[in-house]
């Protein structure tokens, strides 16, 4: 089924306070280099690249003063939140292009505003750590427990709602790797967590079908796409990587199937380091997995 014309925003975030691996601040721009901009304008999408939400040099800032960098990131995602609201209510596609999984809390605490929001998290990790059980510390690995409510005050609080999300219009998708802490509060909240046993055992189409269904009553769809959910051979250039992740074609089949749902109004693609990366590898899959997610067909 063909997608309509999109007006898609392009908004950089070159987020590298979430997390202690240099390099993530450059994927918006190593994920433009390779082409997103023209690709989503061949399917026929009208683009408006809005440039990347400042952010505060990481060697400016003092972690004594700041611990893992919260307040920095809670000014980030205040931004980041306004220009989300911005273009999700003006009837546009936002792109936020990262940048750590820590600019998640800026992008859904801002397209939730224009209407109740599934969020499928396709990630290996399940960004449900709070700083209490956080084994690193690192706010990248919080997002998702902060916009569900529990989290640093100053984040969780951020555009005066709280939760941003309801637990029932979550699900997590191509999981892997979860910290005690992670496990219980999914089991707490009785999240839908879809992990890569479900898709070694059910097959890919029947699990992300189940994925979209379980979604189905929200109003809209946002979809968080961390490039290490895919195995660590075909997108080597991300911080976290974990083995056994999906195939490349077990992520287009997601993103293909997605696009035929017609449901998604805003998409994360976080965690790009193109330090790590083999000649900008990871940002060409980014880029690659974002045209299916727009109707890209090979038929």
């Amino acid at each position: 089924m063909p997608v309509p014309p999109r007006d898609i925003h392009v908004i950089g975030v070159p987020l590298d306070l979430g997390q202690s691996l240099r390099g993530v601040d450059i994927g918006p721009g190593a994920v433009r280099y390779a082409g997103l901009g023209p690709a989503l304008r061949a399917l026929g999408h009208t683009v408006t690249d809005l440039g990347d939400i400042e952010i505060p040099k990481r060697d400016q800032l003092n972690p004594d003063q700041d611990p893992a960098f919260a307040k920095a990131i809670a000014e980030v995602s205040a931004k980041l939140c306004a220009q989300a609201e911005a273009s999700a209510t003006n009837g546009a596609t936002p792109i936020f292009v990262g940048g750590d999984h820590a600019m998640s809390i800026g992008s859904v605490s801002g397209v939730t505003a224009a209407g109740r929001t599934g969020i499928l998290w396709i990630d290996a990790h399940g960004d449900l750590n709070t700083p209490d059980t956080s084994p690193s510390g690192n706010i990248h690995g919080m997002p998702l427990a902060t916009l569900l409510g529990t989290g640093l005050p100053d984040l969780v609080q951020l555009g005066g709602r709280n939760p941003k999300v309801l637990p029932e219009d979550v699900v997590l998708l191509a999981i892997r790797e979860l910290d005690p802490g992670e496990r219980a509060m999914a089991l707490d909240l009785g999240l839908k967590v879809l992990t890569m046993r479900d898709i070694d055992e059910r097959g890919i189409a029947k699990v992300v079908r189940e994925a979209l269904d379980h979604l189905g009553h929200t109003e809209r769809l946002h979809v968080s796409l961390d490039l290490d959910s895919l195995d660590p051979s075909v997108v080597p250039g991300v911080g976290t990587p974990v083995p056994g992740g999906l195939t490349y074609r077990e992520a287009q089949l997601i993103c293909e199937t997605i696009a035929d749902s017609g449901r998604m109004t805003s998409l994360d693609l976080v965690e790009v380091n193109p330090l790590i990366g083999d000649h900008n590898r990871t940002a060409e899959v980014a880029v690659r997995l974002t045209e299916s997610l727009f109707g890209k067909a090979i038929l």
